[in-house]
C-alpha cells in the first residue's frame, strides 16, 4: 500500500497555515517590542520631568514622610528592644538593643519599603498625575475628576493590604530559594512587578474611568513592564527612593496613552 500524500490543495493549505503561523509570531514580537518601547519612553519622559516644582514638592515629602516613618519606627525598636534585653538581665542591653535594632531596620527597609513608599505616595499621587497631564495632556486634565482624600485614603489602604498580602505570600517561596542566592530576588521582583503596575497605572485611571470605575485601558503585559522597571530601580540605592515618583509620572505616561489609543473605537469617547 502506498503511504498517504497530501495533494496539491493540502499542501497549499500546510502553506499557508505556516505563513499564518509566522504572521502571528512576528506580530505578537512586534505587539511586545511595542509595548517595551512605551514604557521605556514613558520612564524617560518621567524622567525628564523630576526637576518639575510641582514633581520636586510631592518627591520631598513623599521621601521625607517615608524615611521618618523608618526612622521613628526604627526608635521604636531599639527602646523595646532594650526594655526587653533588661528584663531579661542582660547587662550592655543598649549595644545589644543598637545592633539587633539596626539588623532588624535594615532587613525591614528592604523588605517594606517598596510597601510604605507606595502607601505614602498614594497621599500625593493627584498631585504627580496632575502635573504630568498638565505638561503633556492639557485636554485630558480638564476631563480629570480629582480624587477625594476619602478615597484616596482607601486606596491607599487597600495597596498597602494587597501589597503586604502578595509579599508574605512570596516570602516561603523565597525562603526556599535562599541558597541560591538570586532566588529571593527574583521572587520579590516579580511579585512587586504585578503589585506595582496595577497600583502605578490606577493612579492615573481613577481620575478618568469615572464611578464605578470601568476596566483599565492598560494591558497586562504593559503593566507588568512598568513595574518590572520600578521594582528593579527600587533596589538600587539612593534611586530607589525616587522610584515610586517616576513611576507614578511613568504610570500616567502609559495609562493616557493607552486611553488615547482606545478612544477612536470605543463609541463613548466618540
Amino acid at each position: 500500500m502506498r503511504p498517504a500524500t497530501c495533494n496539491g490543495r493540502d499542501r497549499s493549505h500546510a502553506v499557508a497555515d505556516h505563513h499564518r503561523s509566522g504572521f502571528d509570531l512576528t506580530r505578537e514580537a512586534g505587539a511586545s517590542a511595542s509595548v517595551v518601547n512605551s514604557v521605556i519612553a514613558s520612564l524617560l519622559k518621567a524622567i525628564r520631568q523630576l526637576a518639575d516644582p510641582a514633581v520636586v514638592r510631592v518627591a520631598a515629602k513623599s521621601i521625607a514622610i517615608t524615611v521618618l516613618i523608618f526612622v521613628l519606627a526604627g526608635f521604636v525598636l531599639y527602646y523595646a528592644l532594650v526594655l526587653g534585653l533588661a528584663r531579661v538581665g542582660l547587662d550592655g542591653g543598649g549595644l545589644a538593643g543598637a545592633t539587633a535594632a539596626v539588623l532588624i531596620a535594615l532587613v525591614a527597609f528592604w523588605f517594606l519599603f517598596r510597601v510604605v513608599a507606595l502607601g505614602v505616595l498614594q497621599f500625593f499621587a493627584d498631585e504627580i498625575v496632575a502635573a504630568v497631564e498638565a505638561r503633556h495632556y492639557p485636554d485630558a486634565a480638564k476631563r480629570a475628576t480629582p480624587l477625594p482624600f476619602r478615597r484616596d485614603l482607601a486606596n491607599s489602604l487597600r495597596g498597602i493590604g494587597r501589597a503586604l498580602l502578595f509579599n508574605l505570600i512570596a516570602l516561603p517561596i523565597a525562603i526556599l530559594l535562599v541558597f541560591t542566592a538570586i532566588g529571593p530576588a527574583i521572587v520579590f521582583l516579580l511579585v512587586n512587578a504585578v503589585l506595582l503596575g496595577r497600583e502605578l497605572t490606577d493612579m492615573a485611571w481613577l481620575r478618568h474611568c469615572g464611578d464605578p470605575p470601568g476596566p483599565t485601558p492598560v494591558s497586562g503585559i504593559q503593566r507588568f513592564a512598568l513595574g518590572g522597571a520600578i521594582a528593579a530601580m527600587m533596589l538600587v540605592p539612593f534611586a530607589g527612593l525616587l522610584a515610586p515618583i517616576i513611576g507614578a509620572a511613568a504610570g500616567t505616561h502609559v495609562t493616557l496613552g493607552a486611553m488615547g489609543r482606545r478612544a477612536p473605537e470605543d463609541p463613548a469617547h466618540a
